[in-house]
């Protein structure tokens, strides 16, 4: 039987005394296993229950930061000032059939405003009657000439089809309009007949297909003048109430603007190809978190196999794996807990403690468990196995515990309440996880001892060799560090940043697809400035100011919504209305025509499409050939002939009660403008709303930083989701060059107080810092940044990191005999390191993009700080830290005896 290996200490150090305690503690377990598992048990079951009852989670990802951050405060006076503004959702109504996406739109919001559940308000200002009565006061006078133009032009043919709104009524208007036609040169000189012809044939085409769409008769009457909408595409915005305390806040309002669009939809419109989708920011997050739980499933098989296989692998007995996720199950549990009592509710940053409290307390279990199987194989019995495995490794797993939550606990003072809230909770997770892992771990390994090996474990080639070049050529494995190093130093001015929020999220869920498709809609622009001013006269003042930055394209106000040259534009539309009069009182239509006249109708105007169909080929002939072959390419029944008929000319007579309203116009004020428009421009104290958009795509980083910066220079207190997201990253940034520096100096001061040593602790630094370097730079080269959802790999590397360098240099101290590199300390490393990114370096199989990077970047760090910690530190080791003579264990002996 070989004797216990000894430890290196002087019999009277505070380190031997440590190791007594520990040693004695570990004892104590052992007479009550039971006892322990139970009260662990009772512990586990309270807690949960607690925390189910009492731990919510807030979705809201500015609630992150301090509310005492310029940009936060910023953003809260306008969230005061207009919250019907922020939290909106977006339900965006498209048609291939313009004419249809206006008619659901208006049906959504019609039944929204009416008392929908979970909905505070409906603004759909494109149905408002204001602007369809003032609608073309927005228009310049040359484009308002247009229109009198166009109308003058048309006038003939709108008091017909007033007088005969039918298939009858067009055929004849457009037969005696091709009849005219004096010949090919005038024919196309009428570019506004071909257009005419253009429409009725596409309509024909439709309806011929089994896919009517309506004739435009608001394109056709107002032509340029129809494009002050967007009649493909209709938006509303609703206000929902939310729901906070819910993982997606607007679930329930989100369900009911679906029941409302089911229940508005028109047999009609799945011809016309109407869609209806949802977007805003509290559909992305709801999106988002539906695509975790739909990637997770598949990732999270992935990793439960593989993270079992690593540990049997690693452990070599059910029973210790057995015991350590218990004990790992159990602490998770305890943590939740603390988090529900100490902080209670957890944020987007914080829901990822779990990520961290797995691989370190699997470390703490994996270090403790090998070296209790270490000792045990040797012939010791498992009681004197486990009091000498926690005077080996108990002080480590204390030391790596109160290092790892000095690390979190950095994050209390700054700015980053998210990542704070994190660092408390994994802190307390830490302490929990040490204290588990030396006691209900030893308890639970003394009721399921692991069976005896015939002799001790010899160390593997690959283990061998590595020992062998690290000790042999130290100064080898350190100058090809150094190189490494160099290398990152080249990479470091590419590390970056990416604060966007589209980069965490899936481009194929609805919401961030349809939020892409508005971003060159001009009604929207999720990414648009917004800067309060204290009256009209100060708005339009800062205005111009903004109007002069280079990376601005538009700035609105209050003022911008009331047209300009008022008088100018109402007597163009007073000659309008003057001459619309003969179509506007045209004697009332007689009752419709049969189909056998409409039959006899169609046929007249193919017959004359067909003659004006002539060479040479002009605008007007192409389009009168079209409508020939449209006419002639099916046999129409008396239903299609029908059908035909409603989507030539049904719409004619709204559209023109419509343009009639709107050339009759009325001058008006700022006072006159609707009250919801108001609502979302002016205050109740006078306080003016400014928005100014972007020159360049704010997808991209630089235009966005540069945008922000712009405008800040103009408007301090100015917010908006660029200015929000660029100062968010800058804060973010902060927080961790802060915590950094806070931690570094806590964590070095007590690493050389521990170890009584300069060169200790930068033995156990320098691979860390090497491997933090190669993690970054690797990024670079794969074209991974950090962004805030991988961010959280910095502070899981750092406790990872520095736990297993301290376990290395303690065991290196205590070795004399032994090469460090074939004792149970470097394979729990390695099993560690392992097993972590079995756990979450399965991430990056993930189709989601944030947990897709963090998946990369995990495995990329634990990959990197596995090397530093087998192959550097052993190097740095063996150079700087020679072992010291032994004699410490045969206190924990004599103990046992």
């Amino acid at each position: 039987m070989r004797p216990p290996v000894r430890t290196a200490a002087h019999a009277g150090s505070w380190r031997v005394r440590c190791r007594r305690w520990l040693a004695g503690w570990v004892a104590g377990i052992g007479r009550w296993p039971h006892l322990v598992v139970l009260i662990t048990l009772a512990a586990c079951i309270v807690g949960a229950l607690h925390m189910a009852s009492v731990l919510s989670i807030n979705t809201s990802t500015l609630d992150m930061l301090a509310d005492d951050l310029p940009f936060r405060r910023n953003f809260d006076a306008l969230d005061a000032a207009f919250p019907q503004d922020y939290r909106t959702i977006l339900v965006v109504v498209e048609s291939d059939a313009p004419g249809m996406a206006a008619k659901r739109a208006a049906r959504i919001a019609s039944a929204l405003a009416a008392g929908a559940p979970h909905v505070r308000s409906v603004f759909y200002p494109e149905a408002d009657p204001f602007f369809s009565r003032n609608g073309l006061l927005y228009l310049s006078p040359s484009e308002l000439q247009e229109l009198v133009d166009r109308l003058a032009a048309a006038q003939p043919m709108l008091a017909a089809l007033a007088r005969d709104p039918s298939l009858a009524g067009l055929a004849g208007v457009l037969h005696l309009a091709l009849a005219n036609l004096a010949g090919a040169a005038e024919a196309g000189a009428d570019a506004a007949l071909a257009a005419a012809l253009t429409s009725i044939a596409e309509t024909v085409e439709s309806v011929a297909a089994g896919h009517p769409q309506p004739l435009q008769w608001r394109r056709l009457m107002a032509g340029a003048a129809s494009a002050l909408t967007n009649e493909n595409r209709q938006i509303i915005v609703v206000e929902p109430v939310l729901d906070f305390a819910a993982l997606a806040p607007a679930e329930n309002a989100v369900a009911s603007i679906r029941s409302v669009i089911a229940a508005t939809a028109a047999a009609d419109e799945a011809q016309a190809h109407v869609r209806v989708r949802l977007t805003g920011e509290l559909l992305m997050l709801a999106d988002e978190l539906t695509s975790v739980r739909q990637n997770i499933g598949i990732v999270g098989l992935v990793s439960f196999v593989l993270v079992l296989a690593l540990l049997i692998a690693g452990l070599r007995s059910l029973r210790l794996f057995a015991a350590v996720v218990l004990t790992l199950i159990a602490g998770l549990v305890l943590t939740a807990w603390f988090a529900a009592v100490a902080i209670g509710q957890l944020n987007l940053i914080s829901v990822t403690f779990a990520v961290l409290f797995i691989g370190l307390s699997v470390d703490f279990g994996i270090h403790y468990a090998l070296r209790v199987q270490e000792l045990y194989h040797r012939g010791i019995g498992i009681g004197l196995a486990l009091r000498e495995a926690a005077a080996g490794v108990g002080g480590g797993l204390v030391i790596s515990a109160v290092v790892a939550a000095i690390g979190f606990l950095a994050f209390l003072p700054t700015a980053y309440r998210g990542l704070a809230e994190l660092g408390v909770i994994a802190a307390a997770g830490m302490v929990i996880a040490a204290f588990l892992n030396l006691s209900l771990l030893p308890a639970l390994i003394t009721l399921m001892p692991p069976q005896r090996l015939s002799g001790p474990r010899a160390p593997g080639r690959f283990a061998a060799a590595i020992a062998a070049l690290t000790e042999r050529h130290p100064r080898r494995v350190l100058a090809g560090a150094s190189v490494l190093a160099l290398a990152c130093l080249v990479a470091v001015p590419r590390i970056w940043f990416d604060d966007s929020a589209f980069a965490l999220r899936d481009p194929g869920s609805e919401s961030v697809a349809t939020l892409l498709d508005l971003l060159n809609d001009t009604r929207v622009d999720p990414f648009r400035a917004m800067v309060l001013a204290a009256d009209e006269a100060s708005a339009e003042a800062l205005a111009s100011r903004l109007r002069a930055l280079p990376s601005v394209r538009d700035v609105v106000t209050l003022g911008d919504f009331v047209a300009a040259d008022q008088a100018d534009k109402l007597a163009i539309l007073d000659q309008a209305a003057l001459m619309m009069t003969a179509v506007t009182a045209a004697p009332a239509p007689s009752a419709p025509p049969p189909p056998a006249a409409l039959r006899a109708s169609l046929a007249q105007l193919a017959a004359a499409a067909r003659a004006a169909a002539v060479e040479p080929r002009t605008p007007v002939s192409n389009a009168a050939g079209r409508l020939a072959a449209a006419i002639a390419a099916t046999d129409w029944s008396e239903d299609a002939i029908t059908t035909l008929d409603r989507s030539l000319v049904g719409d004619f007579p709204t559209a023109l009660a419509d343009l009639t309203q709107a050339l009759n116009a009325a001058p008006f004020t700022a006072a006159d403008l609707p009250v919801v428009l108001l609502e979302r421009r002016r205050t109740a104290d006078g306080r003016i709303l400014i928005e100014v958009f972007a020159r360049d795509d704010q997808r991209l980083q630089a235009n966005r930083r540069r945008f922000a910066a712009d405008v800040q220079s103009v408007a301090a207190d100015a917010s908006g989701e660029s200015i929000v997201v660029t100062e968010a990253g800058y804060a973010v940034l902060r927080a961790f060059v802060q915590a950094g520096a806070l931690a570094g100096a806590v964590i070095i001061a007590l690493l050389i107080a521990v170890f009584r040593s300069i060169r200790a602790m930068g033995v156990i630094f320098s691979p860390l810092l090497l491997a933090a370097g190669l993690t970054a730079a690797t990024g670079v080269v794969i074209g991974q940044p950090f962004n805030f959802a991988n961010v959280i790999v910095l502070p899981l590397l750092f406790g990872l990191g520095v736990a297993g360098g301290i376990h290395m240099v303690l065991r290196g101290q205590e070795e004399r005999a032994v090469t460090l590199l074939e004792t149970s300390t470097p394979r729990a490393v390695l099993y560690s390191a392992l097993t972590t990114i079995g756990s979450f370096g399965s991430l990056a199989l993930s189709s989601h993009p944030g947990m897709r990077s963090m998946g990369v970047l995990l495995t990329v760090a634990l990959i990197w700080t596995t090397v530093c910690t087998v192959l550097i530190l052993p190097a740095l080791q063996v150079l700087l830290l020679p072992p010291s003579l032994p004699g410490t264990s045969r206190t924990v002996r004599q103990q046992s005896t």
